[in-house]
């Protein structure tokens, strides 16, 4: 099957930036990133920031794009990509994602996207992280795994927006809101998947949980060890790898 364009949806609280490793690696000849509301675009007028809400604006953008895609979420692009995946699969070639362990039944949020979720500690949260100095915050980034030159781009656009939109979209996610998206895995399938487990990722859920994901939506899955969260900064020839190789298969 000849080569469909790949889009890159990122996650919080990121830019586009987080790809620039791994479509280096890549090489690819076509891609686009998109950018949510709120993380590192402009948020339109009326746009609530819901779970819901990013499904149907990543929808909505993909209807742009001519022809179905291969479509790969990091975060909670991953959770955006799936929706879509489940919920508008003539818009999809193909999805990879790597948050998969979020929508097993027991998933627990970690702690911080429980602060977030709890009105009055999620305000002072956010508020708290923009209200630091930009040297302060891409430092902050750069300890979790950034590059320097990324962790830069993301400290900027963590402002007051992406604040309120952190807050709207993960109390628009608390369980048992993922576990019922769980239930909805099964329409995956409509389209070829490919879970990425990332094995020292320590915010979604855990391998075991990524698998019973995968699964459910009879995805295929790709293992990167001794990886994290940012796998895509940290190993992009890996990342690069598993997908090149999703991809041959379709």
């Amino acid at each position: 099957m000849s080569q469909a364009r790949a889009v890159f949806v990122h996650g919080n609280p990121e830019t586009a930036a987080i790809w620039g490793p791994l479509l280096a690696e890549l090489g690819h000849p076509d891609t686009v990133t998109l950018s949510p509301p709120g993380f590192g675009a402009p948020v339109p007028d009326g746009f609530g920031a819901t779970a819901d809400e990013y499904a149907e604006w990543l929808a909505s953008e993909l209807e742009q794009q001519g022809a179905p895609v291969d479509l790969v979420g990091h975060d909670w692009g991953g959770g955006h990509v799936i929706r879509v995946a489940m919920e508008r699969p003539d818009l999809v070639r193909s999805w990879a994602m790597d948050i998969a362990g979020c929508f097993a039944p027991d998933y627990v949020w970690h702690d911080l996207a429980q602060v977030w979720q709890t009105p009055g500690a999620g305000e002072e949260s956010v508020a708290r992280r923009a209200s630091m100095s930009l040297a302060d915050r891409a430092s902050m980034f750069e300890s979790l795994g950034m590059t320097p030159d990324i962790a830069r781009a993301v400290a900027q656009a963590n402002d007051g927006t992406m604040g309120h939109c952190i807050l709207s979209l993960y109390r628009s996610a608390a369980q048992p809101a993922m576990a019922r998206l769980g239930l909805a895995l099964p329409a995956a399938p409509a389209r070829p998947g490919l879970v990425i487990i990332p094995t020292e990722d320590g915010y979604t859920g855990g391998e075991a949980r990524a698998r019973w994901s995968a699964g459910h939506a009879n995805a295929e899955v790709a293992v990167l060890q001794g990886l994290g969260h940012w796998w895509m900064i940290q190993g992009p020839a890996a990342g690069a790898a598993a997908l090149r190789e999703f991809w041959s298969s379709l």
